[in-house]
C-alpha cells in the first residue's frame, strides 16, 4: 500500500470519528436553545433589545459630536 493511500485512509478514519464524536454533543433544536439568550419574558427582552440597540446605534454620533467639540475648543 502506497504512502499516499495509506494517508487517505488514515484521513478518512480520523474525519468519520470526528463526526460521530461531535454528533453526541448536540441538543435538542428548538428556538429556545438555538440563541444564546432567553426571552421568556417578552417585555425584558424587548427592553434589553432596544437599549443594545440605541446604544451600539449612538455611539458613532456620540463620539463625532465629541471629536467637533474637542476640535473647536483647540482652536479658540
Amino acid at each position: 500500500m502506497s504512502l499516499i493511500a495509506r494517508n487517505a485512509l488514515r484521513q478518512s478514519a480520523l474525519r468519520s470519528r470526528v463526526l460521530t464524536q461531535s454528533r453526541a454533543f448536540h441538543g435538542p433544536y428548538t428556538p429556545e436553545h438555538a440563541v444564546p439568550f432567553s426571552f421568556k419574558s417578552k417585555s425584558a427582552f424587548a427592553t434589553k433589545t432596544a437599549s443594545y440597540l440605541i446604544v451600539g446605534f449612538s455611539i458613532p454620533f456620540i463620539a463625532a459630536v465629541y471629536q467637533l467639540r474637542k476640535s473647536a475648543g483647540a482652536a479658540a
